[in-house]
């Protein structure tokens, strides 16, 4: 089994990627973000590790919604200000995370599964690449990423840089990872691309 891990910033494509992955090349797909929020769902070890972790804080009782689910944007609040409680929450998190993919490699490996795909914003800075064979930076041009965002997502130009500036840069993608992808232009060429790197792994 071949396990690809995929990055980029924000505004590069890596959806459009990972659908293609999935769809056209038969891959299991497994995004860490999503995993986290399914971790941080009520009785999860996770989520009972968040509650007794911040259960001190002043915004405690805002922590939860009535059903009982993290409302994520009083957690930000509390972490985003203190990097010693984002510390505490990325040390909750990310463990648990990178735990639940390993046990998904290994299921799948029994399955028979020969391309396994992991996505994660920090996957380099999380040490993915002593889990993956290879790391593919999804690239795109910061006029192309700007437009897909204020398209997509309505924010302003100004936001849109804003939140590039404040990630990982293009050179530092580049120094970490195996292969590039770029998809800044039609879906076309960027399978053209993809379908040129899993001849590699033939």
């Amino acid at each position: 089994m071949n396990i690809i891990g995929i990055t980029g910033g924000i505004g590069t494509g890596k959806s459009t990627v990972l659908r293609m992955l999935e769809t056209d090349f038969h891959a299991f797909v497994i995004e860490a973000d999503k995993v986290a929020h399914d971790l941080m769902l009520p009785d999860q070890p996770v989520y009972n590790l968040i509650k007794d972790t911040f259960s001190e804080e002043a915004l405690y009782s805002e922590l939860f919604f009535p059903d009982r689910t993290i409302n994520r944007a009083t957690l930000s609040k509390i972490v985003f200000s203190d990097s010693n409680k984002l510390a505490l929450l990325n040390a909750i998190v990310h463990p648990a995370v990178k735990d639940y993919i390993l046990f998904q490699i290994k299921l799948q490996s029994e399955k028979e599964v020969r391309l396994f795909v992991i996505e994660a914003a920090l996957l380099i800075e999380d040490g993915y690449k002593e889990i993956c064979d290879e790391l593919w930076y999804i690239y795109s041009s910061e006029d192309t990423r700007i437009k897909r965002l204020m398209t997509g997502r309505g924010y302003t130009r100004e936001h849109c840089e804003s939140v590039i500036n404040n990630q990982s840069s293009d050179e530092f993608y580049r120094m970490n990872c195996d292969h590039i992808i770029d998809n800044s232009l039609d879906e076309k060429s960027t399978r053209k691309q993809l379908e040129e790197l899993l001849k590699m792994h033939e």
